[in-house]
């Protein structure tokens, strides 16, 4: 069909619109990410998310819709069972994810596990629980160094994360202790979405900082999703953000790492500046990662109103032949308890140039309508086993 040569899918990681029925299952009463905090704040300076139709869909504080909205508004709901990042995303590409990913915020990593891994890593762990990663290095790194032991933790995600120094755990042995923490997490009931490498330098207390060779060893996605669809039919995909992590790198064409949501929306303005034919698929997280999962309302709120100055910049850059979806991948209230991640809807705001009207549309039941309709733009079937009815024509 190609009724738009490119369409940009931007998450804003985390920005929930309110809770889901089931949302008490999943121990979240009342959760409303994006609502709380205009209710905290009173107002934002959102001007360009407002005319989209943001406070259409979700009026709170005392800031209200506009009159006439120039974009498409709906609230979706989360058909998978989870919260969490991967499976938000995999749902928006057409998977379904049955069985979540564990989570050991409260109790850190079972003995069972954490023998397994001192047994084939060779190391004794260290740590063994839910924490910030400049914290424990602060608060471990020196012991780590002394002993020939190893920093293992986890957060409110589903991650075990290990903390090495590259002067004495070395880059390579850090890299192989983390494939093998990924090997023995496969087990269902020690299944993690993510095992990261925190490689740090520094000898002593005050002088650790954490170095840029990260690597996540993510699972990959389930099935194949819209994105392998995509990328054999010879489209682009490409990829802002967590997206290649995310999808273990599974249908990515094009990767860009960023290193904050604003640099993020940096490079998909100058990606729309570029010729390209298919999907430009980004993940901000800053909103989730520096702001909800540390309950800080104002710095979340500060980066709402810093995303939407370059949604501004975005909007101007767009073609006429160029589509834009807004959406989040779960909640993550600062207002609420604890740091993890909250079961919520999520807002889906869709604009283009040429589109006829803006306004309401029907409220849908799953995140899949996005690759759902981006398939169905580029004339791809749909992957065997995925979800989603494409919402195309509503779009145009």
């Amino acid at each position: 069909m190609n009724a738009y040569k490119r369409i940009f899918v931007i998450v804003l990681d985390s920005l929930g619109i309110g809770a889901m029925p089931d949302s008490p299952a999943f121990g979240d009463h009342d959760v409303d990410t994006f609502g709380h905090i205009l209710e905290k704040m009173g107002t934002l300076d959102i001007p360009n998310l407002r005319n989209l139709g943001m406070l259409n869909l979700h009026p709170a504080g005392t800031m209200e819709g506009v009159s006439h909205p120039i974009g498409r508004y709906m609230r979706l709901t989360e058909t998978s069972n989870g919260k969490d990042t991967m499976t938000g995303h995999w749902e928006m590409m057409g998977l379904e994810t049955e069985k979540p990913f564990q989570t050991f915020t409260d109790t850190g990593f079972p003995p069972e596990l954490i023998a397994e891994l001192e047994k084939q890593c060779g190391k004794k762990v260290i740590g063994n629980k839910s924490a910030s990663g400049t914290e424990i290095i602060e608060e471990l790194g020196e012991e780590e160094i002394n002993t020939g032991a190893m920093i293992v933790y986890t957060s409110a995600d589903s991650v075990l994360q290990i903390c090495g120094n590259e002067e004495t755990f070395d880059l390579a042995n850090l890299y192989r202790c983390c494939e093998i923490a990924r090997e023995i997490t496969m087990k269902d009931e020690w299944r993690v979405g993510r095992v990261i490498a925190r490689p740090y330098v520094g000898k002593k207390k005050g002088e650790f900082r954490r170095t840029s060779n990260r690597h996540d060893y993510a699972l990959k996605p389930s099935g194949r999703t819209v994105l392998n669809a995509l990328k054999d039919a010879g489209l682009d995909v490409i990829s802002v953000g967590k997206i290649q992590d995310i999808f273990c790198g599974e249908g990515i064409t094009q990767a860009h790492h960023s290193d904050s949501s604003v640099h993020g929306m940096e490079q998909t303005i100058e990606l729309c500046k570029n010729d390209f034919h298919g999907l430009c698929f980004v993940n901000l997280v800053d909103f989730d990662a520096l702001w909800g999962h540390r309950r800080d309302v104002e710095g979340y709120a500060k980066e709402i109103e810093k995303f939407d100055k370059n949604l501004g910049v975005l909007l101007e850059e767009l073609r006429e032949d160029d589509l834009l979806i807004l959406t989040a991948d779960h909640g993550n209230d600062p207002t609420y308890t604890g740091t993890d991640h909250t079961r919520e809807y999520v807002p889906f705001l869709a604009y283009a140039k040429r589109m006829q009207q803006g306004g309401a549309l029907e409220n849908k039941d799953t995140f899949a309508v996005i690759g759902a309709s981006v398939a169905h733009n580029f004339g791809v079937d749909m992957p065997e086993g995925t979800i989603g009815t494409s919402i195309l024509e509503q779009l145009l």
